[in-house]
């Protein structure tokens, strides 16, 4: 017997691909309902290769008899919904921003801290880390294994993808319309300055202390996720790609470390793909990692400048590692350990 699934922001950018992921990875799905705003309601859309559903309306859906809930709506609307799920006995796996920080809710990255999917009960939600976090405490789990981190500044290259469907649009149509000499290229909606050719430094709000949110999130989760005692430092950066975010890292342990040993423990670790040959093509780009899962992690090399660190490039498709299928293996975990189908 397999479970009832509940997918919602089906139509979206991480919603599509949840569903992908599903067909892909053979999730023990007797059903899957896609939910979205009433304005899409009666939309058909794929799920993989063979199954095609039909939008339902996710305001007025009944959530009993569902087991689990795949939820990439927004905040706002999280907010509203998953407390309504999980009161009618379903787990939900949320990909916004909203549950991240409640102490009840556990923050999990399959790969990083799997035991913490059993505090689950005490709300019924599971939260997804941001996208940028995601693959940074992938790639870090082993190091701290090995070594003890006492530090970590990060500079991010995010993707537009990060931004949803309209960001990738903006991005586009400046492309073409700085081609075609069209003016109206300057046009922004989702970027403060223009994306297209161009980086920029700012992504969600800015806090008091002149970080921006999306900087705040990756010091706040890496602590929850992986070690409070962690200081970490993070400028996050957008850049005119479409899919696939880079981050340059610098790493500090507390004690000594072996370049070779730091190395192999990330080439035994789940999820981790080591292509550090140090030649030209020897690393990997976000191009080359859109639509893998893997984390990948190129250029390691000691710092010269510091005792006891490492300076390494980790790149991650953000819409499946950094969303869909960490929620898909999240759900994977909570089914086969502590479900039961």
């Amino acid at each position: 017997m397999g479970y009832k699934i509940a997918v919602v922001g089906a139509t979206g950018n991480v919603g599509r691909e949840i569903l992908n992921i599903l067909a892909e990875r053979n999730f023990p799905a007797d059903e899957v309902v896609a939910l979205a705003s009433s304005r899409s309601v009666g939309r058909e859309i794929s799920m993989g290769e063979d199954d095609v559903l039909k939008v339902q309306d996710l305001a007025t859906f009944d959530f009993s008899g569902t087991d689990i809930v795949l939820s990439s709506p927004g905040a706002k609307v999280s907010a509203e919904f998953a407390p309504r799920a999980a009161a009618a006995g379903a787990v939900v796996i949320d990909n916004t921003s909203h549950f991240r920080t409640d102490p009840d809710v556990p923050l999990v990255v399959p790969e990083v801290n799997p035991g913490a999917i059993a505090g689950y009960t005490k709300k019924g939600i599971i939260a997804n880390p941001n996208c940028s976090t995601i693959q940074l405490v992938v790639a870090l789990k082993p190091l701290h294994d090995l070594a003890r981190i006492r530090r970590v500044v990060v500079a991010t290259y995010q993707s537009v993808s990060g931004g949803g469907k309209d960001a990738m649009d903006e991005l586009f149509n400046q492309t073409r319309g700085i081609y075609m000499n069209d003016p109206a290229h300057k046009h922004q909606n989702k970027f403060t300055k223009q994306i297209a050719f161009n980086v920029i430094p700012h992504i969600d709000i800015f806090m008091d202390d002149g970080a921006t949110k999306e900087e705040w999130k990756m010091m706040v989760e890496t602590k929850k996720i992986l070690d409070p005692k962690i200081k970490l430092t993070a400028t996050c950066v957008r850049v005119p790609v479409f899919v696939g975010h880079g981050e340059a890292v610098n790493v500090e342990f507390e004690t000594p470390f072996d370049e070779d040993q730091a190395r192999e423990a990330l080439r035994a670790a789940p999820g981790v793909s080591v292509i550090d040959h140090r030649a030209d093509e020897g690393y990997v780009t976000p191009v080359e990692c859109a639509g893998e899962d893997a984390v990948y992690v190129s250029r390691l090399r000691a710092d010269p400048t510091m005792d006891n660190a490492l300076n390494m490039w980790v790149v991650s498709d953000n819409l499946r590692k950094g969303a869909a299928l960490n929620t898909v293996q999240i759900a994977e975990v909570l089914a086969a350990d502590y479900l039961g189908a």
